[in-house]
């Protein structure tokens, strides 16, 4: 008697509007992590790096990578969310709301807010809120992603399509900085920039240089690292007979490489405090080298933090093609195909005149 023990994971058809997903095994982030996540990315901001650097700051110690905490929380939704996707395809209002520091534990809930059936009766797009918590219970993150996710029967019917109304870009009144937090003692040499808030400006293109080319080990230990169970991402066996015939890439592996990158040039951009969206637009494989080149979209002062600023940034992440030309939108009006992640998120750096 075969046994049905094992978790099939979640179809489209499975998923109902307003239903509550309560997510497996929470995780205590270790320093152990944050070195791994460290040598996977090679980040370099120093608020991360040293805690006698973030203790000058105001903070307790070096809090754990902000996009470390996303995947994580992340991770957590894959077998009830995703383990059946076709791709994530986005994300919106994202809020980093309290840091986490080594030792504390993440957990995950999400609910589903919208889904629609795609036209070829095959996948269908689920649209999900998750909250994470740390151990006493305060939130930590709190995001929406939509993915695309396989149906298991193709007679099943459609739901009523539900496409949850999103914010464009998350309100720069309600970015929540630690309160504790204080940049008056900001020390640019040893964060290793000299660029203030001040020093950016609305329309200012960054071309951030370096390129990181993606080894396969790497890709699948980091997309491990987040307990993400997605199978496109694992198993050769399976993928040898998809479109593609290879495994693809997380693409908060995309992320991750993209925000290591810009520390050449937003390097006192010491936290991230929203993401407003982002889209995966095209795959990535094994032994492509991605670059990246951000655009200043707006500026915002913080209530209740005189000595730091928002600065709205929109990254583009590129494969195979370094961004001296700023790669966009080509003459035909199509989108550059070597780029893979489009990025809008609002990150925090001191001011230079540091006024209280």
């Amino acid at each position: 008697m075969a046994s049905n023990k094992t978790n099939p994971g979640n179809y489209f058809e499975d998923f109902k509007l307003g239903q509550i997903l309560t997510h497996a095994t929470p995780r205590t982030i270790t320093e152990g992590d944050v070195s791994l996540y460290t040598a996977l990315y090679g980040s370099r901001f120093a608020l991360q790096s040293a805690d006698s650097f973030a203790i000058d700051c105001g903070l307790q110690a070096a809090p754990v990578d902000d996009l470390l905490v996303f995947h994580i929380v992340f991770g957590k939704t894959v077998p009830d969310v995703s383990l059946n996707a076709v791709a994530n395809l986005g994300y919106a209002d994202v809020r980093f709301l309290a840091p986490v520091y080594p030792g504390d534990s993440v957990q995950t809930v999400s609910e589903v807010i919208g889904l629609k059936e795609n036209s070829n009766g095959k996948t269908g797009v689920v649209y999900v809120r998750s909250t994470g918590t740390n151990q006493v219970g305060e939130v930590v993150l709190d995001y929406v992603r939509w993915v695309m996710v396989r149906k298991n029967n193709v007679e099943a019917p459609a739901p009523d399509p539900v496409v949850p109304d999103l914010p464009d870009v998350v309100d720069p009144s309600q970015l929540l900085l630690p309160a504790e937090l204080d940049m008056r003692d900001f020390n640019p040499v040893l964060s290793g920039s000299a660029h203030f808030y001040e020093d950016y400006e609305i329309g200012e293109k960054i071309d951030h240089v370096d390129g990181m080319t993606i080894e396969e080990a790497e890709h699948m230990m980091a997309t491990r690292l987040y307990q993400n169970t997605a199978k496109v991402h694992f198993n050769q066996h399976v993928q040898q007979h998809d479109r593609f015939g290879q495994r693809l890439i997380y693409g908060g592996h995309i992320i991750s490489l993209a925000r290591a990158l810009t520390f050449n040039g937003l390097g006192n951009a010491v936290l991230i405090s929203a993401i407003n969206g982002g889209s995966h637009t095209a795959p990535t494989f094994a032994g492509d080298t991605i670059y990246a080149w951000s655009e200043i979209l707006d500026k915002a002062d913080i209530p209740g933090h005189m000595d730091a600023g928002a600065l709205r940034v929109r990254t583009r992440a590129v494969k195979d093609l370094a961004c001296a030309e700023f790669p966009d939108v080509d003459a035909d009006g199509k989108r550059n195909a070597a780029i893979v992640l489009d990025l809008d998120y609002w990150v925090i750096l001191p001011k230079a005149t540091l006024a209280v």
